[in-house]
């Protein structure tokens, strides 16, 4: 179980991430965060990294490309146990990231309405999203998973002590039904 010192906050739904946030940096964790969240948590007096400060690379694309980099996924793939591999994310000047708060772009939701136009539909397909969870889910143990505002409240007061394996490994259960349903 890690120690969580640093948490990626990349939301659709920004329900209660300002309660989630003030928490977590309360507690010295710092943020990093993507566009709209990054707005919407500066806007709430929280101090946050931008996506881009932390990778060195600008957002492209009109905001398509943003997390798709090796200091994003080495912080979140990096197993925590593993001596050599915190050895090469130092040597390459990377940091872990610890939690992982995401939820994706609403697709169903654009589909379903009537009038919605295929280019409507492609925008709403979430591709970094979906990559930092089952990046985030496949390294449980090391970088916790978030994707239900429901579970913010638990995630905060288990935060300091790096939340324990039980409660990861369900919030990545979670984190896993949220992609499958999303892709079906």
């Amino acid at each position: 179980m890690s120690e969580i010192r640093s948490a990626l906050l990349s939301v659709y739904d920004k329900t209660g991430l300002v309660e989630l946030a003030n928490a977590l940096a309360a507690q010295g964790v710092r943020l990093i965060s993507t566009g709209g969240t990054a707005r919407h948590l500066t806007e709430a007096g929280l101090d946050v990294v931008q996506i881009e400060d932390f990778t060195g690379s600008p957002e492209m694309l009109g905001g398509r490309v943003k997390t798709l980099h090796p200091r994003v996924f080495g912080g979140i793939l990096a197993r925590r146990e593993s001596e050599s591999q915190l050895a090469e994310l130092a040597a390459a000047g990377l940091d872990t990231i610890d939690l992982v708060v995401v939820n994706l772009y609403p697709f169903a939701e654009t589909v379903a309405e009537t009038d919605h136009t295929l280019i409507d539909a492609l925008e709403q397909i979430d591709i970094g999203g979906v990559s930092l969870l089952r990046a985030a889910y496949k390294n449980f143990a090391g970088c916790a998973v978030v994707v239900d505002p429901g579970d913010y409240a638990a995630v905060a007061a288990g935060a300091a002590s790096g939340l324990d394996l039980a409660a990861r490994l369900g919030l990545a259960k979670k984190a896993v039904a949220h992609t499958a349903a999303y892709e079906s």
